[in-house]
C-alpha cells in the first residue's frame, strides 16, 4: 500500500502544499501573525520535509534539520491559541484545494494530519519552550492515523 507521502506526490506534493500552505497563512491576518518575528528563507522546504516524514517518506527533516523536539520547542512558549489554529487549519484545508488534492480520502488524512499536529504536539507547552523535552522524534502518521512509536 502507498504512504500518504507517496499518495500526496512525494517530495514535489509535499513542497507545492507547504508552498499554498505559506501563502494561505501569509494572507490571513491572524495566522500571519505568528510570522511577525520574520522567518527562514526555506520555511516552506522545512515544512514540506518535516510533513513529508510524518507521512511516510524519508528522514529529509530529522536528517537535516532537527528532531521533534526542536520543531515543538519552536511552536511553544506563546501562550494558548486557539483561534489561530483553527484558521492555520482552515488555510491548511483550502491549500489542498487549490494544489489539486482531489481525493476525498487523501484530502481526509491530510487534514486529520494537520489538525492533529496543530492542536496536540504543537501547542501543548503554552508556558514556555523550556518545557518541551529532550529527545522527541517525528510522529509518523498513516491511512490509519498516528502511529504508536516503535519499541527499541
Amino acid at each position: 500500500m502507498q504512504t500518504v507521502y507517496e499518495a500526496a506526490g512525494g517530495a514535489d506534493g509535499m513542497l507545492r502544499l507547504a508552498n499554498a500552505w505559506h501563502e494561505r497563512v501569509m494572507a490571513d491576518e491572524i495566522v500571519s501573525h505568528a510570522f511577525s518575528h520574520g522567518f527562514r528563507p526555506d520555511h516552506s522546504e522545512r515544512l514540506a520535509a518535516y510533513w513529508g516524514e510524518a507521512l511516510g517518506g524519508p528522514v529529509a527533516y530529522s536528517g537535516t534539520y532537527g528532531d521533534e523536539t526542536s520543531v515543538v520547542r519552536l511552536h511553544s512558549g506563546n501562550g494558548q491559541h486557539e483561534e489561530m489554529d483553527r484558521r492555520a487549519i482552515a488555510c491548511f484545508d483550502e491549500a489542498l484545494a487549490d494544489v489539486g488534492f482531489a481525493d476525498d480520502r487523501l484530502r481526509a488524512v491530510l487534514h486529520d494530519y494537520f489538525a492533529w499536529a496543530t492542536t496536540v504536539p504543537m501547542a501543548q507547552y503554552h508556558g514556555s519552550a523550556d518545557d518541551v523535552p529532550s529527545g522527541l522524534v517525528i510522529p509518523q502518521w498513516s491511512w490509519d492515523g498516528l502511529q504508536e512509536a516503535a519499541e527499541s
